[in-house]
Parts: structure tokens; C-alpha cells; sequence
């Protein structure tokens, strides 16, 4: 698994990636993309996405900060994305917390053919109808199988599915990935969640496998994030946001070599 190698690639490529995100978070994930050397956009306007959308590398559809208005136009834009070969990633967040979010995800997924699908363990529960109990937009306390979960959910969706958590699960329904790579901090901080997914989705952007893609995404990601805990953990979560984004920019292909921590495993081996 050459992740050194796509992370170079997207560097060379600095794709675009289409961010229909939420307002938490806009400023953070333009910054940390234009950091790992993507090329941000966000474009919400009903009368452009679907422009924006088919020019695009990726498009990323974060129901954050949910309205329907903003429903419609990321319909819009997906179905451009999907007519155009674009990449549809969606995450679901705070998926369960209300009746309209889940359903609003559940519609998304309907009428898009969505490619990658990352939340937490509570948010894809919830968009395929199991139970997980979710606090806010935070998962709250479930007993179930992470890993089979997202075998499941992939292989109900037809897509591949990325649940994060102390440990990330990466599956597509066959092959199935865990990544170690990582730091508590990261959950401390507004927006590293969404923006991981935009990240996932400059990954995508230049890799047609979206599990080998996602894989990446996570070990480059939380090996940046282990690299700025090192210098920023004694000063506070404000110093390990900047820190963050100099290592999402620093970072470099011997270290991801070097610090990558994940194992495979093929869907017979949990049969």
C-alpha cells in the first residue's frame, strides 16, 4: 500500500475538492486542504453546484448545520457529480440526534450514488437503521460490532464506508482496513471530523480505489495530528489546531512511511 506515494500525487495534483459543508467548520477545512495541498471550493448557491460539482476532483456533502434549502442544492450538485464521474463522499453528521437530520441523510443517500460515507460509530448506526445512542453530534455509548458495522453499512449502501474512533474502520464490504494512526486532541477540536472527510475526499480525487484512498486519508491525517500533539500537547487545544495545519502541510512521505499504523483484513476472516 503505497500511501506515501498518493499522498505525493495529490501534492502534484492539488485537486479541487466541492465543499458543501457546515458554517462550524468552513474556515478550518479550507485551510487544512489547502494544507495538504488540495484545492478548496465551497459553493452552496442552487444555481451553480452543478457546475462547481462536475469540475470538481471530489464533492464532500456535510449536513452540519442542516436546512432544507441546503438539502436541495447538495441534490443538485451529486447528481451533477454522479453524471460527471465525480466522487460523492457524504458525512452524516449528527445522524439519530433528530428525526429530520437521519432522514435527510437517508434521503442523500437515496438519490445520490454516494461513494464514501464517513461518521462516527453513532452516525452510521443511525443511517442504517441500527441502534447507537448519540449525544449532540458525538457518539454515545453502543455495544456493537464497529468492524462488522461497517462491513455491513458498506455493503448495504454499495459504498465504502469509514467509521472513526480511538480505532478508524475502513471498509468497502470486502476489504476492510484499521488505523491506529492518531491522537486524542483531534476530538477536541472544532471540525476535525469534517474536515477529514474533505481530506478523504482529495484522496479520492486521485485514486480510484476509495478504501485504499480512505486508508491513506487516515494514516496521513492522524500521523500529522500525532506529530502536532509532540509539539503542542503541553500548551493546550489552540497551539494543536495551528500545529495541526503546519503538519497537514509539512509533512512528508519518509514520515508516513515511518509512522503508518494499520492492518488489513479480507471479509472471510470475520465470517
Amino acid at each position: 500500500m503505497n500511501i506515501s506515494g498518493k499522498l505525493v500525487k495529490l501534492r502534484e495534483k492539488k485537486p479541487l475538492v466541492h465543499n458543501m459543508t457546515n458554517v462550524v467548520v468552513t474556515n478550518f477545512t479550507a485551510n487544512g486542504l489547502l494544507a495538504i495541498g488540495a484545492s478548496p471550493v465551497m459553493a452552496f448557491a442552487k444555481e451553480e453546484v452543478a457546475d462547481m460539482a462536475a469540475i470538481a476532483g471530489a464533492l464532500v456533502l456535510n449536513i452540519g448545520t442542516l436546512e432544507k434549502d441546503l438539502i436541495d442544492s447538495m441534490i443538485i450538485a451529486g447528481k451533477s457529480a454522479n453524471e460527471n464521474g465525480v466522487p460523492v463522499l457524504l458525512d452524516p453528521v449528527g445522524a439519530g440526534a433528530t428525526t429530520f437530520r437521519t432522514e435527510q441523510a437517508k434521503r442523500i443517500l437515496s438519490e445520490i450514488n454516494v461513494n464514501v460515507l464517513r461518521g462516527n460509530a453513532a452516525e452510521v448506526a443511525n443511517v442504517i437503521g441500527e441502534e447507537w445512542s448519540i449525544k449532540g453530534v458525538d457518539a454515545g455509548e453502543g455495544s456493537g460490532d464497529v468492524i462488522q458495522m461497517a462491513k455491513k453499512a458498506a455493503q448495504q449502501l454499495h459504498c465504502t464506508v469509514v467509521i472513526t474512533g480511538k480505532t478508524d474502520v475502513v471498509s468497502d464490504g470486502d476489504q476492510t482496513y484499521l488505523v491506529n494512526n492518531g491522537h486524542p486532541l483531534l476530538t477536541s477540536v472544532t471540525g476535525t471530523g469534517c474536515l477529514l472527510t474533505s481530506v478523504i475526499g482529495a484522496f479520492c480525487a486521485i485514486h480510484e480505489d476509495h478504501a485504499e484512498a480512505a486508508l491513506s486519508a487516515l494514516v496521513t491525517y492522524g500521523a500529522a495530528a500525532e506529530q502536532a500533539a509532540a509539539l503542542a500537547e503541553a500548551h493546550g487545544t489552540g497551539t494543536f489546531q495551528i500545529e495541526f495545519l503546519n503538519q497537514l502541510s509539512k509533512i512528508t512521505a519518509n514520515e508516513i512511511e515511518q509512522m503508518a499504523d494499520y492492518s488489513h483484513e479480507t471479509a472471510a476472516m470475520k465470517e
